[in-house]
């Protein structure tokens, strides 16, 4: 690395998109991903779709309990 770097030519902002949406990756353990992965295959849908299920569920139970 240098000591100094020249950002004189530098564009503030030059890469900043307000509303873009970032897809975070999630990881399971080994446990929970076979759990979902058992479910995802008996439903012939991919883990992701299951996951999302599955945590769409547990936020209506939440929100009900409050």
């Amino acid at each position: 690395m240098n000591k100094e770097y020249d950002f004189s030519k530098g564009e503030r902002g030059k890469f900043y998109k307000p509303n873009v949406k970032l897809n975070i990756p999630v990881y399971l353990d080994s446990v929970a991903y076979s759990f979902v992965e058992k479910i995802a295959e008996k439903k012939q849908e991919d883990v992701s779709t299951i996951v999302n299920k599955l945590i769409k569920t547990d936020k209506k139970i939440a929100d009900m309990t409050q």
